[in-house]
């Protein structure tokens, strides 16, 4: 009989220690499971850029704007080679959605010209980084590399004429000499002709406005070989987080001769527009 009363005791020692064995590692458990960087207790992702893709770099340029950008396209007489021409050759690039690019070349009587394009789709690896605010951070670098001058307040005072020449008395005109005047006349359009070291303060590098979020031109003059001039205009704009980087050169055949300003400033800004609406359609 006392055996059998002793049992039961055993078991309900037993039961007890197990009990309080299952409750101590429920509660260490419970504490351990509460783990900083939990999704509830992160911050938001940035927004995503607008464009996930590219477009195919060689298409994006028209046949209309390479007629205007490399005038000798249309004087190839081959007419394969001018399709060749036309298609450009396609930059080399490991992923065509972050990176593609586009490059020509055609040689004339007159000149020389190349033309790049290049689209760099951005993307920021950083949650608290947007793909739009890593993008301009990025064009911001190409900028501050540029080294654009200081903007001026006013361009006029560079092309407007001087209101003195006018205030001259048609005395002082008419007692000048045949030859002081053929040589104040030489003189004179010196002094006004465009030199390859001068440039109009409207055609100087600078930022651009109404191309995409940001923009800028950079035109710089360089010597190749003994006594020709290239010019190189080239065009930067972000969109959202896609960089487009435009560069267009000019080599003129004629010794001496310089690429007009102007005349190539026109032509690659108008080409950035169109790459622009190409991104926004």
């Amino acid at each position: 009989m006392q055996r059998k009363a002793y049992v039961p005791g055993v078991a309900v020692l037993l039961a007890a220690l197990l009990a309080g064995c299952t409750g101590g590692s429920g509660g260490e458990d419970t504490q351990d499971d509460a783990k900083p960087g939990d999704p509830g207790t992160t911050a938001p992702a940035a927004q995503p850029g607008r464009y996930r893709t590219l477009p195919e770099a060689c298409a994006a340029v028209d046949h209309g704007s390479l007629d205007s950008l490399l005038p000798g396209i249309k004087q190839i007489a081959d007419e394969e080679q001018r399709s060749t021409a036309y298609e450009g050759t396609p930059s080399p690039t490991f992923d065509t959605d972050r990176r593609v690019g586009c490059r020509w070349k055609v040689e004339s009587a007159a000149a020389t010209d190349h033309l790049s394009v290049d689209f760099e789709r951005v993307v920021s690896y950083e949650n608290a980084v947007s793909d739009d605010s890593k993008a301009s951070d990025l064009y911001a670098g190409k900028e501050t590399a540029a080294d654009l001058p200081e903007p001026t307040s006013s361009s006029s005072s560079s092309t407007t004429p001087s209101s003195s020449a006018g205030s001259e008395s048609p005395g002082a005109d008419s007692s000048a000499s045949p030859s002081d005047s053929s040589s104040d006349a030489a003189s004179a359009s010196s002094s006004t002709s465009p030199s390859a070291d001068a440039t109009p303060t409207s055609l100087q590098p600078r930022t651009l406005d109404g191309l995409g979020d940001e923009a800028y031109l950079n035109d710089t003059l360089s010597s190749a070989g003994s006594t020709a001039q290239q010019r190189t205009v080239t065009v930067v704009f972000r969109t959202s987080n896609v960089i487009v980087t435009i560069e267009y050169d000019e080599q003129p055949a004629v010794t001496g001769e310089v690429p007009d300003s102007k005349e190539m400033q026109d032509r690659a800004r108008n080409l950035a527009a169109k790459l622009a609406d190409t991104l926004n359609g």
